[in-house]
């Protein structure tokens, strides 16, 4: 397993947690918090696009609960 730095993890309502993390080699990992071990994995630039798409807005749709939108879990 690659030597990861987890963030402390972002939580919603309930038991709805990520964790964020990244390695010496600048690649960027999410999680389910717990489930360390069963990431995601990209480079930190992909990392860094998704959180600036997100905070323009263009996951908004999810947050709407719209009909034919994918779940996340």
């Amino acid at each position: 397993m690659p030597d990861i730095t987890w963030e402390d993890p972002f939580c919603a309502e309930g038991n709805n947690c990520f964790r964020i993390g990244t390695d010496p080699d600048g690649n960027a990992y999410i999680a389910v918090a717990g489930q360390e071990d069963r990431y995601l994995t990209d480079t930190g630039e992909a990392l860094r696009a998704l959180i600036r798409d997100i905070k323009a807005g263009k996951a908004d749709h999810l947050l709407r609960g719209q009909s034919g939108a994918h779940s996340l879990t």
